[in-house]
């Protein structure tokens, strides 16, 4: 098997560096993608309980007939399922359409405020790491306030907490946060999503130089400063593509060309403190 780059975590296991995203992707189609990924040298595998294609996902991680313990997969909690008294169940849920006997990391996918259950949730979560369930815990979409709550209330620190993060929204200030914290930062939609990075010309002039897709140059960015990205593609030559970015990296001027691409502005999804689906 091709061998990835990997970072460590606070608890002293490793996650691969880039990994497959299976968001919005229905069963039928997942199966054959996750398939085709872990075919072509992915490891790491990224779903969630309110993605509804676990089922899915852990059928392409049967198919593959690789190793358990040759594989990474992440998992969410679903909002509707926060709570002290749920999570287990919910994630023996999970389990049960992947077909596993533990998941590699379970994350809280929202912290919902307004519910006010991600404490409680985060409590819950850490009895499932010593009874073998999960191997390490994390969130996603935290922002330091809730991550302030979580420290406050419990010894637990998370070991990832995965966010939107891409050269239009590099999020600077929560990934040293982040890293202060001991917290490794995850970067969900690292491709920006509404395509307008795959046509800008920085991007583009940087692409022709290292004769590479903007697709790699934007996972590169990522790669080169530390971050864990899930890029998600829905045919065998992308995924193969996207995998393809550890013969090159990004110089300090392709950096500070690609800084001037922040907006500040969110291309997917509202601000944490705001996003209420469950």
């Amino acid at each position: 098997m091709m061998e990835l780059p990997a970072l460590e975590l606070n608890t002293g296991r490793l996650i691969p560096q880039i990994g497959f995203g299976t968001a919005r992707l229905p069963d039928e189609e997942v199966r054959v993608l996750v398939r085709d990924a872990l075919a072509l040298g992915y490891t790491a595998i990224d779903t969630a309980a309110s993605y509804d294609n676990e089922i899915g996902v852990g059928q392409g991680l049967a198919d593959s007939g690789l190793r358990r313990e040759d594989l990474y997969v992440t998992t969410k909690l679903r909002g509707a399922d926060q709570g002290s008294a749920s999570v287990k169940h919910a994630l023996r849920q999970s389990l049960d359409r992947l077909g596993l006997e533990y998941v590699d990391l379970y994350l809280i996918h929202w912290p919902l405020p307004r519910l006010d259950r991600y404490v409680e949730s985060w409590i819950a979560m850490t009895e499932l790491v010593d009874e073998g369930l999960v191997r390490d815990i994390g969130v996603s979409n935290f922002t330091p306030e809730y991550l302030d709550r979580l420290a406050a209330e419990s010894d637990t620190v998370p070991a990832v907490n995965q966010i939107e993060l891409h050269p239009k929204f590099p999020q600077q200030a929560q990934r040293e946060d982040d890293s202060e914290r001991g917290i490794v930062t995850e970067s969900w939609s690292p491709l920006g999503q509404d395509g307008s990075l795959f046509t800008d010309p920085t991007v583009l002039s940087i692409a022709d130089r290292y004769r590479k897709t903007a697709a790699q140059v934007l996972i590169r960015w990522h790669l080169d400063q530390g971050l864990v990205v899930i890029p998600k593609a829905s045919s065998p030559a992308r995924i193969a593509q996207n995998l393809d970015v550890l013969d090159f990296a990004l110089d300090e001027q392709d950096l500070a060309a690609m800084a001037r691409l922040d907006t500040g502005q969110r291309v997917n999804g509202q601000h944490p403190a705001e996003y209420e689906e469950f």
